[in-house]
């Protein structure tokens, strides 16, 4: 019958940034249809018993790094969006730095279709903004794109980074078109320069790699993209907010005015310098891992605003790659989109935040900052039904052979949780249920760029700046 929903969801507590409460859900045709009392649901095809989970707004993870194409014994579309379906999270924004970089419209359409058909979850693709990709803004736009990236450091995939004059230039020419630009926020030239004196020094131990980044390289680089962003009006995000000393930057750009998000990741949130000797180059990431004095400040930033969001920087890798004995020879990261909301419930369990200051974070945010609130990242009538139900006092050991990353090593290995997604809905769809895989939710993931409306832009210095450069020279 036509009043028929597909799906309800009964005996839960679901989860908003505001607050919690007793209710059941009903869905159909992808969307929430209606919350209420039990007994005012309408019939269902399907019911769910939710008693004793919470219901929370789908996780989005707006920093993963997939490695398909180019690397798929790493990752791939498949692997990692499974590994997201079993951490609750329903959203991912894909890196560009695959082989080949997604710089051109034709990079582009190949990834599309490589995610379109493998995809458990939804996910939008980033393209990279460096000097060969400038002229490329309005095609890769058109190609469907959440937003760009611009690596300020290197990285996996050595993406050269920008100088300032071409970056200004990039944000002058992505200002107008209201599209967000992330930002690997460390200054390349110091690392270089501390990296290539600390290597002729002899030094390859892991802790190493903190010395060749201290945190002045982010402050640097957080600083200086901030004040370009201010002249041009481009809308800009902090990728992996590390440093306590980062924060003021931040903080005072934003209350410039500056249209300037911030992240945060797990891995700065619960480890510290003490963990090197523990891991070896398990641990080794961009940027570092830091002293545990940085800790309790991103801690407060994030519950004070200062940052907006928890993402992951999921970032697989086998295990041959990570435990070499030079640290200069390491690849940098470790996989964390499967993990982060079991460790961030543990944090609540343990009182540093609400779950409702989690929602937040996790989910509202992200759906704000990126155009796709209110079809994502709440729990209301009308909005998509990415769903997380979780047990958060469910007790578990983290083990990296079970995940579902095709990179089986982490600095999780081995770490008690206190909380664990048991099913997981994309547009109303299981794509992990009871623990389980659903397979034949394989390909329907689908690009959230198409739903994605950013508020509108506010260019500055802009037209005349630009006019300047493109204009020919009178006779």
């Amino acid at each position: 019958m036509s009043d028929t929903v597909d799906l309800v969801i009964n005996g839960g507590t679901i989860v908003s940034p505001n607050s919690s409460y007793s209710a059941s859900i009903a869905i159909k045709n992808g969307l929430i249809h209606a919350i209420g009392a039990p007994e005012a649901m309408p019939p269902a095809a399907q019911t769910l018993d939710a008693n004793g989970l919470h219901i929370l707004p789908g996780a989005i993870d707006v920093h993963v790094h997939f490695r398909d194409p180019g690397y798929p014994q790493k990752e791939d579309f498949a692997s990692g969006t499974a590994a997201a379906a079993f951490g609750g999270v329903t959203t991912v924004f894909d890196m560009p730095n695959t082989l080949p970089t997604i710089g051109t419209p034709q990079a582009l359409a190949d990834k599309h279709r490589i995610a379109s058909a493998k995809a458990y979850v939804d996910y939008g693709l980033y393209a990279v903004l460096g000097e060969d990709s400038i002229e490329h803004v309005g095609a890769l736009i058109e190609g469907g794109i959440i937003g760009f990236k611009l690596y300020m450091g290197n990285t996996f995939g050595r993406i050269p980074s920008p100088t300032t004059g071409a970056m200004l230039e990039a944000f002058e020419v992505v200002a107008p078109t209201g599209k967000r630009i992330s930002l690997h926020a460390e200054t390349n030239s110091i690392m270089e320069r501390r990296e290539s004196r600390l290597r002729a020094a002899g030094r390859v131990e892991p802790i190493a790699h903190l010395a060749a980044r201290p945190a002045v390289v982010a402050v640097e680089a957080v600083a200086r993209a901030a004040i370009l962003a201010e002249w041009t009006g481009a809308r800009i995000h902090v990728l992996h907010i590390s440093s306590a000393a980062e924060l003021r930057p931040l903080a005072e750009a934003k209350a410039r005015g500056v249209d300037i998000t911030g992240e945060t990741c797990p891995h700065y949130l619960l480890l510290s310098e003490h963990d090197y000797e523990k891991f070896g180059g398990i641990i080794r990431v961009n940027p570092p891992v830091r002293e545990a004095s940085n800790r309790q400040p991103l801690w407060d930033a994030l519950m004070d605003g200062t940052i907006d969001i928890i993402a992951t920087d999921h970032a697989p890798h086998a295990p041959e790659e990570k435990t070499r004995a030079d640290i200069w020879t390491v690849d940098c990261g470790f996989p964390g989109v499967e993990t982060q909301m079991p460790l961030m419930l543990t944090e609540v369990n343990r009182g540093r935040a609400t779950i409702e200051d989690y929602v937040r974070w996790s989910a509202e945010n992200p759906a704000k900052i990126w155009g796709l609130y209110p079809r994502k990242g709440t729990l209301t009538v009308g909005s998509d039904a990415d769903i997380a139900i979780v047990d958060v006092a469910r007790e578990w050991t983290i083990d990296d052979a079970l995940i579902q990353s095709r990179s089986k090593i982490s600095p999780w290995q081995g770490r008690k949780a206190t909380a664990l997604p048991i099913h997981t809905l994309v547009r109303g769809r299981f794509v992990m249920k009871d623990r389980v895989l659903q397979e034949n939710a394989r390909g329907f993931g689908r690009s959230v760029h198409a739903i994605q409306q950013m508020p509108a832009a506010m260019p500055r210095n802009t037209d005349t700046t630009m006019a300047a450069i493109t204009s020919r020279k009178e006779s």
